[in-house]
């Protein structure tokens, strides 16, 4: 048996037992993997994977057992790899950053111009995606940080660290009756009130999204959206145009910026939010990863994450 194999057997999983799609993208051929996977069951003496014919349906109970064991197997081989990194190229390499388009647009940009400052040598990618992919590709170790409000903290095998805190506004164009309402008044906004409008908001895995459909559960009214994105631009266009009014999150409304708009804090109704960054447990974080962290989660030491990330492992 060799890691190349464990590499085969945990790409397939990932891939939902697809082996097409596990071979795309460790860029091989299907019958490789397959008689790659097959030789490692024999020399086991059971098989690892359920099948249906030539198709694999799930792991068999003995499977599983093997598969949490390749998958801490494959995290210290990659964590020797970056171990390697750190010592030989101490200030260069890549941060892969999850995150979705309002932590991209609203928060991240200052962080990462003043990371850039200070790691010339390290290049930043985002990948903007929704929350549950975020953490599957984080699990996955397609990315070394990502960020959420509610999805980090239900996933086993992460460790998340507070960012900031947020609300959700309300936001309508600036001839609308609502845009009168005074400071006294907002805080006496209901849901029945809004629900009188057509509404327009984050798609159902996007930032804040639950809370919004369950505080109009909760108070049995029933929301009247019209429109789903998963861009805050894109709900103010939209809003803009006068489909409606829009929800969206506080830090994506700025007067200065979005002119014919006003937006006002509904966070007595949608409630208030954490935004969090997390790492996957187990793994060896290069030195300008703690440093990210430590600009997003002002307070977090470097003592503190590595005890986090290695609590409990096996």
């Amino acid at each position: 048996m060799n890691i190349q194999q464990f590499r085969y057997v945990l790409e397939t999983v990932n891939n939902n037992f697809n082996l097409t799609d596990a071979a795309k993208k460790l860029h091989t051929s299907q019958p490789g993997i397959s008689k790659s996977i097959i030789e490692l069951e024999e020399e086991l003496g059971f098989q690892i994977f359920e099948r249906n014919g030539k198709r694999l349906r799930g792991l068999t109970k003995p499977g599983k057992a093997v598969v949490s064991v390749i998958r801490r197997l494959i995290l210290e081989v990659e964590n020797i790899k970056r171990l390697s990194n750190e010592y030989v190229s101490h200030d260069e390499g890549v941060l892969v950053i999850g995150c979705t388009h309002t932590q991209a647009r609203y928060f991240l940009p200052e962080i990462i111009l003043d990371f850039k400052k200070r790691y010339p040598g390290v290049q930043v990618s985002l990948i903007e995606s929704s929350p549950p992919q975020l953490a599957n590709m984080l699990l996955n170790d397609e990315l070394d940080v990502a960020f959420a409000t509610e999805t980090l903290a239900q996933v086993p095998g992460v460790v998340i660290f507070p960012c900031y805190d947020w609300q959700h506004f309300l936001v309508m164009r600036e001839d609308h009756e609502l845009a009168e309402l005074t400071s006294s008044q907002i805080k006496e906004l209901s849901l029945e009130d809004i629900s009188k409008y057509p509404l327009i908001t984050y798609s159902i895995q996007f930032t804040g999204r639950p809370s919004i459909d369950a505080a109009f559960e909760k108070a049995g009214i029933e929301s009247n959206i019209v429109l789903e994105a998963i861009d805050a631009d894109v709900i103010k266009t939209y809003v803009d145009v006068g489909l409606g009014l829009g929800i969206i999150a506080g830090m994506a409304y700025d007067p200065r910026r979005d002119r014919g708009l006003i937006g006002i804090p509904v966070g007595h109704l949608f409630g208030h939010h954490i935004s969090k960054i997390g790492l996957r447990k187990g793994v060896f974080a290069r030195d300008y990863v703690f440093e990210f962290i430590r600009m997003c989660a002002p307070g977090v030491e470097k003592k503190k994450i590595i005890e986090l990330l290695h609590e409990n492992l096996f």
